[in-house]
């Protein structure tokens, strides 16, 4: 009994003891692994030779035919914005809800603001010419408001010129969502004055405020002009708005064909139009073609150019000289 009960006590002090050092203190030591196999495995890495296949690559191709789970996307108009003949759709395949254009707009103000502005006008914060940034066209353009909304969604999607694609950023909803949200501003910027009618709208009121606006743009306008009548205007400044414009992404001075126009024998030519009319190059056109550039389009080129309405006059003249500089006629 006396054993029995010394065996007892040994067992408990030792139950103690091993208690008693469990106080949660880190062990500098690795853990024990009695088995290894997850450790240490026969397998590659990525993009490590092996030898078994005959290319030679260790990451496999999907099989011929296959689609992951979850990734198939038979629904051309949804995924990629063209019906079954490739054209773009005409309106958005999907719901039209409160939901969708609050979730436009939000992904509209980051992704899409900073550039198209936050009411669509191609004025965004980094579009003001010090960045070199091709300016964005405006949304309230009669083409872009003629654009089908499969469209508007290919650009997002895909890019377009100096765009760049936005696949990776903005999931396919979300492209619908922003496709949604940039038609409500050009409905809330573009309102005939016959459906303004049918709303309780005091037309007569924005009248006014639209005329007192237009002649506080002129009289600043003209006070900018007087401001401007020992602006600078020559070549080099042309050549470095040429620069700082990235006119060069459009308009070579080589003679090369790239989105618009080359500037190499331009001026003091005939040039064709679109609508099979002809037009001398000369100072007047190329200031028309500069700050409206819708007014006349050249024969064989697309109705992309943003107006750079915002240049002042000794800059536009600059750019013209520039233009000028280019020919040898």
């Amino acid at each position: 009994m006396r054993r029995s009960s010394i065996t007892i006590l040994l067992l408990v002090m030792t139950a103690v003891l091993s208690l008693t050092s469990c106080r949660g203190m880190k062990s500098e030591k690795p853990p024990i692994m009695p088995q290894q196999n997850m450790a240490f495995q026969d397998r590659f890495n990525a993009q490590e030779e092996n030898a078994f296949f005959e290319d030679g690559r260790s990451m496999r191709m999907p099989v011929e035919g296959t689609i992951a789970q979850g990734k198939r996307r038979d629904d051309g108009k949804y995924y990629d914005g063209t019906d079954d003949s490739g054209n773009f759709v005409e309106t958005i395949p999907a719901e039209l809800t409160s939901d969708l254009l609050y979730r436009g707009k939000d992904r509209y103000d980051i992704f899409c603001s900073v550039c198209h502005g936050g009411t669509g006008d191609g004025r965004g914060i980094i579009m003001t010419g010090q960045y070199g940034y091709v300016p964005a066209p405006t949304f309230h353009s009669d083409r872009i408001r003629g654009l089908p909304d499969g469209e508007i969604y290919s650009a997002i999607a895909n890019g377009v010129r100096n765009m760049p694609s936005y696949a990776s950023q903005i999931p396919v909803e979300d492209r619908w969502a922003i496709v949604a949200y940039v038609r409500a501003l050009q409905e809330s910027q573009y309102v005939p004055e016959p459906e303004m009618e049918n709303y309780s709208v005091d037309l007569a009121s924005l009248k006014e405020e639209y005329r007192l606006e237009k002649e506080k743009a002129e009289a600043l306008a003209a006070a900018r002009a007087g401001d401007q009548a020992e602006e600078e205007i020559s070549v080099s400044r042309g050549e470095g708005l040429y620069t700082m414009y990235a006119c060069q992404t459009c308009h070579s001075v080589d003679g090369s064909m790239l989105v618009g126009p080359s500037f190499k024998n331009l001026y003091g030519n005939v040039r064709p139009l679109d609508t099979g009319e002809t037009v001398m190059a000369d100072e007047d056109y190329l200031y028309e073609s500069i700050t409206m550039p819708s007014a006349k389009i050249a024969s064989g080129y697309n109705n992309v150019m943003p107006a750079y309405d915002y240049l002042t006059d000794g800059e536009v003249k600059s750019l013209i000289e520039f233009i000028k500089a280019q020919s040898t006629n």
